[in-house]
């Protein structure tokens, strides 16, 4: 396998180049006029720092204070990471969007803003259509570092000992974003520990990383059902963003109705990839205050509940071949543990997208609000913990750390981007790190169901909320 990230166009990375990343150190985000005031609600187009602010100041921080073992007499015995791929460039159907923006704003925008004439002027339209979604240089840098910072975390776990004696296991989605950050999480901890005598294999798995494609029920029902998506574009068509996008028609003096739903979601796009790639606090996020931005963000919250989580069962339902993976390993950890022997599989690391953690953080019943989200009631929704732009930045992560903790006392704890979690509805929790067996017992009818090829047929019957 080589380890130059080889599936990386030539002209992406004088891209990649010419727009290198960087970080400013000793600034505490609120007070650094370089992150644009509405990047907290980017969604799932959001940087990784966003979630955890301290990572602007020292990427390589961790936060041993929220992560402690249950007690001094437990020990990690295993820990799976499921993560998104790292920072990307827009697909090409997006930066279609955003080409029609730009395009309108370079031919028609008459505002006197010196932030316009500057898009008018000194902007030029970088993004391509071949760009297409592939891993940008900060994505490398993604996770390139959150290797390091695991390393740090788990210790015993992800070390240059179980790396070298086969221990540690890569997994990815076969989307040369997901394979090119899993040769950067690699090679995060091969330079780490300057070994150069010896390559590590990964294994692409879309089976597992990318189940959603392969679940029929969820694509026939779902995924190419236009009307699966009815309050997405009951909310597009609604108030909230009908007046974000007069707002935006206001700031670029074109007529109302030359801003359509898709012209404010590229507007967006261009303030979230500037900022999330090339580090700037560009002028197009001139275009959104805060109130426009939590619209935004709902907007694409309501397209994620629909489609990936609670709106329908069956979202959830097709990662069931992810979570009987998961909960596999973890048996098999425990039992060569229980009986002595050196468990097999330290860790295990799985790289695919957002589309892979959210379904399977569904499953398990993460961040479910006592009402659904609907086009109707974005009022009542504001302290709602279905939040994309915390749950599922780039370069995400759902960890569950299995500890042994003496005396056949086995302790599961589930971390989403470095912090812990609670399992949700379990009622000993136990500082976050409840028995193995009583997270087992709170999935009993998951795992004992659940079954992929069965919840994945093709019914006749519509998708059910």
């Amino acid at each position: 396998m080589p380890t130059l990230l080889w599936k990386i166009s030539v002209v992406h990375l004088a891209t990649i180049a010419v727009f290198c990343y960087c970080f400013r150190i000793n600034v505490v985000p609120e007070d650094n006029p370089d992150i644009p005031a509405i990047a907290k609600y980017f969604s799932t187009k959001g940087r990784y720092e966003e979630v955890n602010p301290y990572l602007v100041e020292d990427i390589l921080a961790v936060n041993r204070s929220i992560l402690q073992p249950p007690s001094a007499q437990c020990r990690e015995i295993h820990l799976t990471a499921i993560i998104r791929h790292g920072t990307r460039y827009p697909t090409a159907k997006n930066v279609k969007k955003m080409q029609r923006l730009y395009d309108l704003v370079k031919s028609s925008a008459s505002g006197q803003d010196s932030w316009l004439r500057e898009i008018k002027t000194q902007w030029t339209m970088w993004y391509t259509e071949d760009m297409d979604g592939r891993l940008v240089q900060k994505g490398v840098s993604d996770h390139k570092h959150l290797a390091v910072r695991l390393s740090k975390l788990f210790p015993s776990l992800i070390s240059e000992e179980n790396l070298r004696g086969g221990l540690i296991r890569f997994m990815t989605s076969s989307k040369h974003r997901c394979v090119n950050s899993t040769l950067s999480f690699k090679a995060g901890l091969t330079e780490l520990w300057a070994i150069r005598d010896k390559e590590f294999d990964h294994a692409v798995n879309d089976a597992l990383m990318r189940f959603f494609d392969k679940c029929t029920r969820f694509v026939q029902e779902v995924d190419n059902n236009p009307t699966a998506l009815t309050e997405v574009d009951k909310f597009k068509r609604g108030a909230e963003m009908r007046r974000v996008e007069e707002k935006i028609a206001d700031r670029l003096s074109v007529p109302y109705n030359a801003i359509t739903d898709d012209m404010a979601e590229a507007a967006f796009y261009f303030c979230a990839y500037e900022f999330a790639i090339r580090t700037v606090n560009s002028p197009w996020c001139q275009l959104f205050d805060e109130v426009d931005a939590k619209v935004m963000e709902y907007a694409n919250d309501l397209k994620q509940f629909w489609k990936r989580s609670y709106g329908y069962d069956i979202n959830s339902k097709s990662s069931c071949i992810l979570f009987h993976d998961v909960f596999s390993r973890l048996e098999k950890a425990a039992t060569e543990n229980q009986s002595g022997q050196q468990v097999t599989e330290a860790v295990t690391v799985q790289v695919g997208h957002a589309e892979t953690i959210l379904p399977l953080l569904t499953l398990l019943g993460f961040f479910k609000d006592s009402d659904a989200l609907t086009s109707t009631n974005y009022a009542t929704q504001t302290q709602r913990s279905f939040r994309t732009s915390h749950m599922l930045p780039y370069a995400a992560n759902l960890l569950l750390v299995l500890y042994d903790c003496g005396g056949g006392d086995l302790r599961l704890q589930p971390l989403l981007n470095e912090k812990p979690v609670t399992f949700p509805s379990l009622t000993d929790q136990r500082a976050s790190v409840p028995l193995y067996q009583d997270v087992r017992e709170h999935y009993r009818e998951l795992l004992n169901g659940c079954d992929f090829e069965n919840e994945c047929q093709l019914f006749k019957h519509p998708a059910e909320v």
